[in-house]
């Protein structure tokens, strides 16, 4: 079956998975669309032959020629259109952040629970990168033992100067936060934030880098750089260290060369570049899970809960010296094991 999926929201990263699903992958076909600019909507829908161009996202929901739903737009609105597909009973992808408060992620929790099925899938596509994956498997076959402790780096080339440390926090950390919590199989209990030298590329509002320090349930501690305007390129690290081991992400899978000017290894321009086969890989395992009517296999709204409520405690330490515990309820046994990370 072709699964016909309603877009709400055709900014950069809408029209990006509507190139994916319209000139990439199998089995998918977009249907519907809609943005607050309507110009823009309108020039999505004919440069990819979209039909109808709707007024609101909930009339995109709504509609009988849409399947399930995608959201990209911005993230106040999530968890109107997330709780609108869970009502009328359509799967729907939303590209993180799930809900921008945790009271609201909690809502769209107890709102799935009522249900009686896994509708939503949470937009964190690093679980889906080659690498990442191969990481997963070291830490968790016993290869490198128990792992110990992890270090991670998420430097952007640049960010506009509106972007504020909050901003970044709820960015581009929470991919970080997810990573965590997937790699080592349990949640985070506690964050610190440590404050290096500022950058002269870092605007007013922002300390840039910063160090977030994770403590999982288990005892493992993660520090996690981020630089947000390192200029050179979208570089994304990643190493767990265990008992008898340790193993490190490549970068992306570049290759080195070398010749007379030395050793020279390309680093992404951007996301985009970075993760473009993750991200092809995460719609086509959600396509296919859709199509079989089964429930999402992917990051679930738990695990945008559990993002949320981390990003918030890492928020308030911004503030506050020391560790800043992570106020997490309990894990619904709705979404699985209790304690575990999905």
């Amino acid at each position: 079956m072709t699964v016909r999926v309603g877009v709400i929201g055709t900014g950069m990263i809408g029209e990006d998975h509507i190139r994916r699903m319209t000139a990439v992958l199998a089995g998918a076909a977009v249907t519907a669309i809609t943005d607050v600019d309507k110009d823009r909507a309108a020039a999505v829908a004919e440069r990819f032959g979209i039909q109808a161009v709707h007024a609101t996202g909930r009339d995109v929901i709504a509609d009988p020629g849409v399947d399930a739903v995608l959201v990209a737009s911005w993230g106040p609105a999530h968890e109107e259109y997330v709780l609108a597909s869970i009502a009328a009973g359509k799967p729907v992808f939303c590209e993180k952040p799930l809900a921008t408060t945790p009271e609201a992620c909690a809502r769209i929790l107890e709102a799935e629970a009522a249900a009686g099925r896994r509708l939503v899938q949470v937009g964190f596509m690093r679980r889906y990168d080659a690498g990442y994956r191969a990481l997963k498997a070291a830490a968790g076959d016993g290869s490198i033992g128990a792992p110990l402790l992890a270090h991670m780096a998420h430097r952007n080339p640049a960010v506009p100067p509106t972007v504020t440390s909050e901003m970044a926090i709820n960015d581009s950390v929470v991919h970080e936060i997810d990573v965590t919590r997937w790699l080592l199989g349990e949640e985070i209990t506690a964050v610190m934030i440590l404050a290096p030298r500022r950058s002269r590329f870092a605007a007013e509002g922002l300390q840039d880098p910063m160090v977030v320090v994770f403590r999982t349930a288990s005892g493992v501690l993660v520090d996690d750089e981020l630089s947000v305007n390192v200029r050179y390129g979208y570089d994304i690290q990643c190493e767990v260290v265990g008992e008898t081991g340790n193993a490190r992400l490549a970068n992306g899978g570049a290759v080195a060369v070398t010749g007379e000017h030395g050793r020279a290894t390309a680093v992404p321009a951007d996301w985009r570049v970075r993760f473009a086969d993750a991200y092809d890989e995460e719609f086509r395992a959600w396509i296919a899970d859709v199509a079989a009517g089964r429930p999402p296999g992917g990051p679930s709204s738990w695990d945008g809960y559990a993002a949320a409520v981390v990003a918030g405690a890492a928020v308030r330490a911004l503030r506050a010296p020391g560790w800043t515990d992570v106020p997490l309820r309990d894990r619904p046994v709705f979404y699985g094991v209790a304690g575990a990370a999905s």
